[in-house]
């Protein structure tokens, strides 16, 4: 079977020089990039349920560039003024350098983990002991936080944001003859979209050990994963394209031939 209509659970690439539209341009396919899930924030009501007062915290851990988004969200919804003495911990440079739409970075005091993995900010962290910490989360998250359990790290989890389903609206097509997922809530999202749903045929990709454990526990047959051989979702598509016999268009096979010429 060709593969003609791929749906990437993904917001649509930013530049144009994704290796998905390299697909696209190899195979004749059509990619679209439509996510299975949002984020929704809490609202200032719902997030005074927890019982959390932000000022009673001096430092904050960000994991992610959208907890940034929805504590600065969450704070000028409830009046919270954000005080300059507030110390930041993130889990890489770059969501530390994001922190510069909401505040003037050389004038605070930022620390990050140069890995970006969580793993190497708990050190800086342990230095800082005294600081009384607040880390923003989604709903649904892998729990970074367990190495923090791990080193009796004080803090407090707050639920700032929520994953739900994006719904496919009446009349959408859905009309894919390969879905590819990153995500165990999009694979649920299938599954709430579609609760008759068939495989009618339709390949489906997933990456992660959890989005993988999710397929598979919704019953479906697992395609596409990626491997040493393939190590990203596209290059996996690309070998099971061509191991599957899907045509190569012609200006690309005639490129081939005169490189190898």
């Amino acid at each position: 079977m060709n593969v003609k209509k791929i749906l990437v659970s993904q917001p649509k690439p930013a530049s144009e020089k994704s290796p998905y539209y390299d697909l696209e341009t190899k195979y004749g396919v059509e990619v679209v990039f439509r996510p299975f899930i949002k984020i929704e924030g809490l609202t200032a009501r719902e997030f005074r349920q927890s019982k959390i007062s932000i000022p009673d915290y001096s430092a904050i851990i960000f994991t992610a560039r959208t907890a940034i988004d929805h504590f600065f969200r969450l704070c000028k919804e409830l009046r919270v003024t954000v005080p300059d003495t507030l110390k930041y911990f993130c889990v890489s440079e770059t969501v530390a350098l994001y922190l510069q739409k909401y505040i003037v970075y050389r004038k605070r005091k930022i620390f990050f983990s140069e890995s970006g993995k969580i793993e190497d900010l708990v050190p800086i962290i342990l230095k800082h002991s005294k600081e009384t910490y607040l880390m923003p989360i989604s709903d649904v998250h892998n729990d970074k936080a367990t190495v923090l359990d791990e080193h009796k790290v004080h803090y407090t989890k707050a639920v700032m944001y929520r994953t739900v389903s994006n719904d496919f609206q009446k009349g959408e097509k859905f009309d894919y003859d390969m879905l590819v997922f990153f995500s165990p809530a999009g694979v649920k999202s299938l599954v709430h979209n579609f609760p008759d749903y068939k495989e009618r045929g339709i390949r489906i990709g997933a990456m992660g050990a959890s989005t993988i454990a999710a397929v598979k526990d919704a019953g479906l047959d697992l395609d596409i994963t990626t491997s040493a051989a393939a190590p990203s979702m596209a290059a996996a598509i690309d070998l099971f394209l061509r191991e599957n016999g899907q045509p190569v268009l012609q200006s690309q096979e005639d490129d081939a031939a005169a490189d190898a010429g």
